[in-house]
């Protein structure tokens, strides 16, 4: 039979074990919440991330109906679609992220070809950022916003697109103006992936009339992971 004096021995192991467990530091929550560029950067963004955050992002439309408002599918739609979809997840208790990493702004452009309608005029794109920024101000959250990619006019809307909606770059440097003010009178840090894509690639970087290559949407996510590692002061590992 082992000593009394054994057990004690056998058990500091398992001691130390859950002292370290304890001390380990908790990885901050990032939730992403953002268009079809975002989709694409963000297997790579995972990857960038993991040693400093856990990923999420949002994955359906919480199995409600179409009257809801929030687009199908792990993409995030307009800014109507995106306050939408954090209304009903702020009602979860469970939905509590750290870092909130948001886009919206692709779809809310849409030109309607027969009438020449936005899915979302400017002056409700406004309005439904400040109602995001109001949601979230409350929440235990740090918001990030990242500025809304190029649109090439030739590329996205070719004599063969004449049918489908449309975009124009002018009207993402307007939307992305809103959003900048916006932005800054609520002191939420800005991720400028606008700029950095039109500097990293030309036309030849489109797939189609707006998503990119695959090695720019890598380049996104490494810019992004270095931009959200800066604004927390995380610190890469080797």
């Amino acid at each position: 039979m082992k000593s009394k004096q054994t057990k004690h021995l056998l058990g500091i192991p398992l001691v130390f074990l859950m002292l370290s467990m304890g001390l380990q530091e908790r990885k901050s929550e990032l939730f992403v919440l953002g268009d079809s560029i975002s989709e694409h950067y963000g297997k790579y963004l995972e990857g960038y991330l993991k040693e400093d955050f856990s990923f999420d992002r949002k994955r359906d439309d919480l199995g409600l109906p179409k009257s809801a408002g929030i687009m199908r599918g792990s993409n995030g739609g307009d800014s109507r679609s995106a306050l939408a979809y954090l209304t009903e997840r702020y009602k979860e208790p469970s939905f509590s992220p750290d870092v909130l990493l948001l886009n919206c702004g692709l779809h809310d452009i849409k030109v309607n070809p027969k009438d020449g309608s936005y899915q979302v005029n400017s002056e409700d794109y406004k309005r439904n950022l400040k109602a995001i920024l109001g949601l979230t101000k409350d929440k235990n959250v740090k918001l990030v916003w990242v500025r809304t990619t190029a649109v090439v006019d030739s590329i996205h809307n070719p004599p063969r697109r004449k049918d489908s909606f449309q975009r124009h770059a002018a009207d993402v440097i307007a939307y992305n103006k809103i959003a900048d003010s916006l932005m800054h009178d609520a002191n939420i840090p800005v991720i400028d992936l606008y700029t950095f894509t039109k500097n990293i690639g030309g036309d030849s970087s489109y797939i189609d009339h707006v998503h990119y290559n695959d090695k720019v949407r890598e380049l996104q996510a490494a810019y992004i992971a270095g931009s959200l590692r800066a604004i927390y002061g995380k610190k890469k590992t080797d």
